[in-house]
């Protein structure tokens, strides 16, 4: 029949055939004839055939059918199956066993559980019983549907007897259907009646509460399995490591790991030991990661380069590039060459790290070995270079990778634009950006664009920026958020107010929302050029667009509203923030402070102190300062002074060099109004020069000459502090001169001598004029005169050996000097 191909020839055949003596049709020859019955194409026999059949023997049409809806069966048409099932009946005959159970099976296949319940049913009218598959199928399914009662009293009334193979099945789809509690209840009935589950049992369940990640009972499970002897295969080990792993549970994967060598079943290099090491590496436990990569090699595991990349790949992700060196020089020892994979994870990683002159060793010595470098390579030193501003090395660098033939690819590109431009050579990077547009290999992406137009905002070169934003969008590569923000910045540094806005409408326009950034921006710009309206105006914007301001943002307002003197609206404007829920910092509060203060309204600035520090917002430094010196010019001493007192045990510094930020800070009339030498004494603390000469100078204009004297002869005593200079001397002598004391003059005078001081010519008229206003005038006239013959042999000794503009400067400065003098002498003699 297979060979003839003919229906009016193989049926004839195929009837003549069934009457033989000693011969039975098989199932095989069943299927040949329904297979050249419907050689058309279509599954359904023609009836003319069937009726040819019928006529010569009505049990073989029988058989003829009922392998024909087996057939259906078996490929899954159970619809063309129930066809055939009505032509059966049609024909006055009645489906055998094998066919009922072929159709339960396929409505089971198809989870069409009412239609397979419909056949059973029919089946059982039949007097009819499911085999034990069919019988098993139907359990699985309606476990599967969570329908286990069902399935336990089926097969109670089919009286059938479950081997282990059949409650395996329960328990899988009981499993499949996340239904664990059940499935345990299953496998107690398993083992109550004298049914041993197996290791097939406990895979099932292991499996599916792995999937559901139960994996609280799955170490239940496994106890129950390893003490009744069952231990799980090699496959089964690994998706517990790896399940457990992937829960963070390393310990009691750890555990199983040693369980698992324990059971003589070993572990699969690639499978568990690296992915065992990565979760430990994970979890910060590098020790023992190393640790089993390292005991896993003493028993023979000599790993691949894969296994080795990926190991070392996962040390320097955890920042572990010291385990990461080891094990990559254990890799050399045991003979494995690095591959250019395993180079550039090392080399990225010590880049990372900020271990530049290590990754370029491990660069060289690939170079060494015969490892070509590739893009990746390259690109991460280069980046490296750029990062820690080695914009020579990185340069060089990238020349190598070109004479090597090595493509740069736009994370290269991208990279040196970026480093060029925070390393303010932006005319480097536009260089490197039109190379990159002229090897036509790689195109510029949104990053790219987003540092060069950063990089020239912030060069003061808006307009190429501006530009190069026009060219983004030619070549199809919309700007981001970030590029916008850097463009409305740029504009905003430069005062051009009017293209911010510009560029501000059109990000609005393309889909973006302004951020804190952009408005901080346009905001801190206004208030510069004093557009007080349009500042209200963005922050009505703002809260439009659902942008709540932040601390930084309503500062910023406060400070710049504080600055051109409305200080009411900025103080509505702190009340306001608060009933948003935006607190004020230190800034706000100093701001504030400040604000009031130059307005002399000094009550409301302690108020502001008060109401700060009752909220919890400890002043700074700068806070107190601001502070202090609006006391002192509003003539409030006494709260000044308790105000230094309190900064004080806070925030007195214990170090020289932070002294003179503190008084240089304050005004002169306050620091001479207290004992601040005292308190800096008391501390130990040594004040700077510049300290004293601050001092000095407040306490002689002060008129407090004696104080003044004191704190000179302090300064000259300290040999930390040898800065006792002519201005301090000349000033000192100046003003004892002035108030008749002349004799203290004079001693001072000799110890500006004895310290090796060389006076200017105006300490000897400050001396001689405080003889005559002594009335000591021979005194005067001598000192006058010695004065002129040491002036006179200074030039002679000048002209001789000095004709250059420095001695005619000098030689100017005396003649000046000595006719002061002389007027002087003549003011006193006409008088």
């Amino acid at each position: 029949m297979n060979d003839v191909k003919r229906p009016e020839l193989c049926v004839p055949f195929f009837l003549w055939a069934s009457r033989q003596i000693g011969y039975t049709h098989t199932p095989m020859v069943y299927n040949a004839l329904i297979e050249l019955l419907s050689c058309n194409g279509h599954d359904r026999v023609p009836d003319a055939f069937l009726m040819q059949i019928r006529a010569d023997d009505r049990d073989l049409l029988r058989k003829l059918l009922n392998v024909l809806i087996q057939k259906c069966c078996r490929k899954g048409l159970w619809n063309v199956a129930l066809e055939e099932l009505g032509r059966l009946k049609d024909f006055g005959y009645k489906p055998s066993p094998t066919t009922y159970n072929a159709l339960v099976q396929v409505f089971l296949r198809a989870d069409k559980l009412d239609s397979a319940y419909l056949v059973q049913k029919e089946m059982s009218s039949s007097g009819f019983g499911m085999d034990g598959y069919t019988l098993s199928c139907f359990a699985y399914s309606l476990c599967k549907a969570g329908r286990c009662g069902e399935a336990l009293s089926m097969i109670e009334k089919e009286e059938f007897v479950p081997d282990t193979v059949f409650y395996n099945r329960m328990i899988s789809g009981l499993c499949e259907a996340s239904l664990f509690e059940e499935a345990m209840d299953v496998l107690n009935r398993m083992r109550a009646n004298s049914c041993v589950p197996n290791v097939v049992t406990y895979r099932i369940l292991l499996s599916g509460c792995l999937g559901k990640g139960q994996l609280g009972r799955c170490k239940r499970i496994l106890g129950m399995m390893i003490t009744e002897g069952c231990y799980p295969n090699r496959e089964m080990f690994n998706a517990l490591v790896h399940g457990y792993c992937k829960s963070r549970d390393y310990s009691y994967a750890y555990k199983l790991f040693r369980k698992m060598v324990k059971c003589g079943c070993q572990p699969g290099y690639l499978v568990n030991v690296s992915n065992l090491a990565r979760c430990l590496c994970g979890a910060g436990k590098f020790d023992k990661a190393f640790k089993i990569i390292c005991e896993m090699m003493s028993k023979g595991f000599v790993p691949d380069d894969s296994t080795y990349s990926k190991v070392i790949g996962f040390l320097c992700d955890a920042s572990k590039v010291e385990k990461a060196f080891l094990l990559f020089e254990e890799m050399k020892k045991n003979g494995v060459v690095p591959s250019v994979y395993t180079y550039t994870i090392l080399i990225d990683s010590f880049c990372k790290a900020g271990l530049i002159q290590q990754a370029r060793k491990w660069f060289e010595e690939m170079l060494r070995d015969g490892c070509t470098p590739n893009v990746v390579t390259y690109t991460a030193l280069i980046h490296a270079y750029l990062k820690a501003r080695k914009v020579l090395d990185a340069n060089k660098l990238f020349e190598m990778m070109l004479l090597e033939g090595c493509k740069p690819n736009v994370i290269t590109y991208t990279a040196l634009i970026d480093g060029h431009c925070k390393a303010g050579h932006i005319d480097k990077a536009c260089q490197i950006y039109a190379r990159m547009q002229d090897d036509n290999c790689e195109t510029p992406n949104i990053i790219t664009y987003g540092a060069l137009v950063d990089g020239l905002c912030k060069a003061i070169r808006v307009k190429e920026a501006r530009e190069l934003l026009d060219t983004m969008s030619i070549h199809g590569c919309e700007p981001n958020q970030i590029v916008y923000d850097a463009l409305i910045d740029g504009f905003c540094k430069t005062g051009k107010l009017d293209d911010a806005q510009e560029v501000f409408v059109k990000m609005s326009g393309c889909g973006y929302s302004p951020n804190l950034y952009t408005y901080s921006s346009l905001i801190n710009s206004l208030f510069k050029d004093k557009r007080l309206d349009l500042v209200l105006k963005v922050l009505s914007k703002m809260l439009e667009n659902s942008c709540t301001p932040n601390v930084v943002i309503y500062t910023e307002m406060i400070d710049g509203l504080c600055k051109v003197g409305k200080t009411d609206e900025a103080y509505k404007l702190m009340l306001k923030m608060e009933e948003v829920g935006c607190y004020p910092n230190v800034i706000t509060y100093t701001a504030m402070i400040d604000g009031f203060g130059k307005l002399g309204k000094i009550e409301q600035c302690i108020e502001l102190y008060r109401d700060m520090c009752s909220k919890g917002c400890a002043p700074n430094f700068i806070t107190y300062r601001v502070l202090i010196n609006h006391c002192c010019s509003t003539g409030f001493l006494d709260e000044a002074n308790r105000l230094l007192d309190e900064m004080k045990q806070t925030y007195w510094p214990r170090h020289i060099s932070s002294h003179r930020k503190i008084i240089e800070g304050f005004n002169r009339e306050f620091i001479t109004s207290i004992g601040l030498l005292d308190e800096l004494s008391e501390n130990e603390s040594v004040p700077v020069d510049s300290l004293y000469r601050i001092l000095i100078d407040n306490f002689i204009k002060a008129g407090r000459l004696e104080v003044a004297l004191n704190l000179l002869e302090e300064i000259s005593s300290s040999p930390s502090l040898a800065i006792a200079n002519k201005y301090l001397y000349t000033s000192l002598i100046e003003s004892l001169s002035h108030a008749s004391k002349v004799d203290k003059a004079f001693e001072l005078y000799a110890s500006m001598i004895n310290k090796n001081v060389v006076p200017e010519l105006s300490t000897f008229v400050h001396l001689i004029k405080g003889l005559t206003r002594v009335g000591k005038w021979q005194e005067a006239l001598q000192l006058s005169d010695s004065l002129c013959q040491m002036v006179c042999l200074t030039c002679s000794n000048s002209l001789k050996h000095n004709t250059t503009h420095k001695f005619s400067t000098k030689f100017c400065q005396v003649i000046v000097n000595m006719l002061t003098l002389g007027t002087y002498f003549m003011h006193l003699v006409v008088k």
